[in-house]
């Protein structure tokens, strides 16, 4: 019985510890970016696995694969916390070929920056509500739609 409980919160602190070193590495990633293209191949990066849990938990709100709580809130947290990283990755000039950015996002700050703070506060109600599936359902649409504002804005 101790070993059972035990494993559930190893896995919490693991979850914590792999947050935590994220952060702890993003935290300085501005200024570690030496060339443009690292700021664009960090970010994308970031984006990656954001749509990979993104997707995780799609399938689960579309019944495509069983809904399994614990799954949904872990992949609910990391994109919560990976929602945090990209947007130091955007220096000016980083409009390079390899990104799929359009327009000018530093002319257009203001509206960059409000729609980074959206996206923000929709994945912080992510984890919440990847507790049932009902409302993991609701959330998801209005993270995408916090995604989709943005991109039709800025993304190619």
């Amino acid at each position: 019985m101790i070993f059972y409980s035990t494993r559930g919160n190893m896995k919490q602190i693991l979850l914590a510890c792999t947050t935590g070193a994220v952060l702890l590495l993003a935290a300085p990633a501005q200024a570690q970016f030496a060339k443009v293209q690292d700021a664009v191949d960090y970010r994308q990066s970031v984006f990656t696995i954001m749509a990979n849990h993104m997707g995780r938990l799609s399938a689960m709100a579309r019944g495509q694969v069983p809904f399994d709580a614990a799954k949904a809130q872990d992949s609910a947290r990391l994109i919560d916390q990976l929602g945090k990283m990209p947007w130091e990755a955007f220096p000016a000039g980083s409009n390079t070929n390899t990104s799929k950015l359009k327009g000018d996002p530093w002319k257009q700050a203001a509206q960059f920056r409000q729609y980074q703070e959206k996206f923000m506060a929709e994945t912080g109600k992510l984890v919440p509500a990847a507790a049932s599936v009902d409302s993991l359902r609701a959330q998801l649409g209005a993270v995408g739609a916090s995604c989709k504002a943005c991109h039709d804005s800025f993304r190619q």
